[in-house]
């Protein structure tokens, strides 16, 4: 064997090699991009699946990867870029898989402009041993490019600029035609319903580019300030004979939840949500079409506070993780507050979930309650997520904190995914059949139907209560989108993936007017039946719903608002942050008492499960809640002028300071000696 070696002329075979390198090259790349797809699918098996069964897709995006490689032939240190980009895409696969082992939607491209923050958080995903593992194979990766970076071969040719620069456009080109051909043949789509649904159908390069590249609105035809004018002209609201209906106003964004009834296989032992059903033949109602299909909570959100629609943006995009990050948008909490609203947000898991904390703030919120400021989440599904009966106490508490007009937007938790493929309910009250042999079994809709059952339970409890409320109430519940259980059009007998249901409730008689909507026109509509005629988008939904150019304008609009030069204001963007405060009810330190040597009673007031004892900016982590008046402390080690506070920490993996109270000055006890004669 080895005489066999030596007889090869090794000259002869790179000469060979360098003629057909770029027929090589795309052979690597094919088998680099099926070993990214298995990272990201969990599985050889799967990856080899997709190859086979989208071979046109897979195609495309090995040959993505192969554009990003053609730069080697501008240089003569082609083993070594070659590695190096390797190495780069099969971390970015690496990344994707690893994401997808902790959360349902991957690895996007605002994710990776936040990739620096991702690592400072590492340590809260993995253990110390893992993540010492994942250092240890960078510092070996970066150890090995560089003893590469001295001792790859280099190109010995002669390198022939005018021609490589050539063809190296030449496939930047061809990669632009073949992206353009695949979308318009609809090989591609730049649509994304559902983000993570995306990633396995048009693969992890296509999507991940056009989530990072193609983001925000593009700027229409025509677009300019006598654009503007007419669309604004187009909005005359004729003057209401009727007085404005004043009442407050509540939405409640129930997660995952939908008709079980309408999946055509199931079959089930009884109704899991007859009190919703009830109130949809008493109340007006519909269907209510969302953006997306199994995720993008924060998608259905962001049409209904703001009355924009996601379609105009980019594929996948989350406008909660890009734009509003930075900027404010004309929101229904703003456009209330001009009329005496006050404007609350009330979520039952963490506050920097979707970027929340900061993203409220630039919608306008006045008050913002996340489970860290809720007394009690440890009544939790059997996946963890808290329930949602407790929300009924958080929006009373917010009715009751003003004694004007109170906007609610409420988002639940309760029918939260991954829902579990084995039996983790104890004696459920709904037994389910019937999804033998499809994506999600029996065990999985039997969890995730009586979680349904539970939230519908939850919703008499809720309107039972408002009943009662001496102020007039508007209550509007809906489904954030389809549950992730792989569902066809074909399973679903209203034969479309993109929409819930609806029910407006109230405490005072509105008129039942059934009508189906889509998420971003739902606040106009119940601004309209309150004779609100507000706010630039709301308006524009109010008169032109049904008028030609409705769509064109409205991207127009929402171009003008967020990205252009804000024609629509005249006199510049109106809307400010706001000092949105955590919480409905302050948190006090009231005092602490040390009751043993090592155990100190910290008094005060609306202390929670998140509440923490902070000395000198420090965290105590023996620190447990009692009550909301009483916190243990365990060995906190006090010296003479500590600082003191509460802080609430989030109950992210970041565990940062959400908020704390004003600091209070240690001073040890004085102790007063005795004289001698006693």
């Amino acid at each position: 064997m080895k005489k066999f070696w030596k007889r090869i002329n090794w000259g002869k075979v790179c000469k060979l090699c360098n003629y057909v390198s770029m027929p090589l090259q795309f052979l690597g790349v094919c088998l680099l991009y099926l070993v990214i797809e298995a990272l990201c699918r969990h599985s050889l098996l799967a990856a080899v699946n997709y190859m086979i069964e989208s071979p046109l897709v897979f195609l495309y995006n090995a040959f993505l990867i192969f554009a990003t490689t053609v730069i080697v032939y501008l240089t003569r240190r082609r083993v070594f870029v070659r590695v190096v980009l390797a190495v780069v895409w099969l971390l970015l696969g690496c990344i994707n898989g690893a994401v997808l082992a902790y959360r349902v939607t991957p690895f996007t491209g605002p994710d990776l402009l936040l990739l620096t923050e991702a690592l400072k958080i590492l340590n809260k995903y993995l253990s110390t041993l893992m993540v010492i593992l994942v250092l240890a194979l960078l510092v070996a990766a970066v150890i090995g490019l560089a003893v590469l970076f001295v001792r790859a071969p280099k190109y010995q040719g002669k390198m022939y600029y005018r021609l490589n620069i050539p063809v190296v456009a030449g496939m930047c080109f061809l990669f632009l035609f073949i992206t353009h051909t695949a979308l318009e043949k609809r090989v591609l789509s730049s649509y994304f319903g559902n983000v993570a649904f995306a990633y396995e159908d048009y693969g992890f390069p296509y999507c991940l580019g056009t989530t990072f590249f193609n983001t925000g609105i593009n700027c229409p035809n025509g677009y300019g300030e006598e654009l503007m004018d007419e669309i604004l002209a187009s909005e005359d609201v004729s003057t209401d004979p009727d007085k404005v209906q004043d009442a407050n106003i509540i939405f409640l964004q129930l997660e995952s939840f939908f008709d079980p009834e309408l999946v055509e296989f199931l079959e089930l032992s009884e109704d899991p949500i007859p009190n919703f059903r009830k109130l949809m033949k008493e109340y007006s109602s519909g269907y209510f079409r969302v953006p997306s299909v199994g995720a993008g909570t924060a998608n259905t959100e962001f049409e209904t506070i703001t009355g924009m629609s996601l379609h105009y943006f980019g594929p996948g995009e989350y406008p909660y993780k890009s734009v509003l990050t930075e900027e404010t948008c004309e929101s229904a909490p703003y456009v209330l507050k001009q009329i005496g609203y006050t404007a609350h947000a009330i979520h039952n898991n963490e506050a920097n979930f979707y970027s929340r904390k900061t993203v409220f703030k630039n919608l306008g919120f006045d008050t913002f309650t996340s489970e860290e400021y809720m007394p009690d989440i440890s009544d939790l599904t059997e996946t963890g997520w808290v329930k949602d009966y407790i929300l009924t106490d958080e929006i009373i508490k917010c009715l009751e904190s003003t004694t004007g007009l109170d906007y609610i937007y409420t988002i639940s938790v309760q029918g939260h995914g991954d829902y579990p493929d084995e039996p983790v309910v104890d004696d459920p009250v709904i037994k389910v059949t019937g999804a033998e042999g499809k994506e999600k079994n029996n065990d999985s809709w039997e969890y995730y139907v009586n979680q349904l059952y539970q939230m519908d339970q939850f919703i008499k409890e809720l309107t039972d209560t408002l009943a009662d409320f001496d102020e007039p109430v508007v209550l509007v519940m809906y489904g954030d989108h389809l549950p992730s259980m792989g569902l066809s059009a074909e399973d679903v007998k209203n034969r479309y993936l993109f929409q819930t249901e609806y029910v407006m409730w109230d405490n005072f008689g509105l008129k039942k007017k059934d009508t189906n909507l889509a998420a971003y026109q739902m606040a106009a509509e119940v601004m309209k039946r309150l004779k609100i005629h507000e706010g630039t988008v709301f308006k524009y939904h109010q008169t032109r719903r049904k008028t030609q150019n409705y769509q064109v304008d409205l991207e127009a609009l929402q171009y003008d608002i967020l990205y252009g030069q804000q024609y629509v204001y005249k006199d510049g963007d109106p809307f400010q942050p706001t000092d949105m405060r955590l919480g409905v009810s302050d948190i006090t330190f009231d005092g602490f008492e040390q009751v043993t040597e090592e155990t100190w009673y910290i008094t005060g007031k609306n202390f929670t499960a998140s509440s923490k004892l902070e000395v000198n900016e420090e965290i105590n982590e023996d620190t447990y809640y009692i009550s909301p008046t009483l916190l243990m402390v365990q060995n906190p080690k006090l010296k003479e002028g500590d600082e003191l506070r509460i802080s609430q920490q989030s109950n992210s993996s970041t565990h940062k300071c959400l908020s704390h109270t004003d600091a209070v000055i240690y001073h040890e006890p004085v102790v007063t000696e005795m004289p001698e004669e006693f």
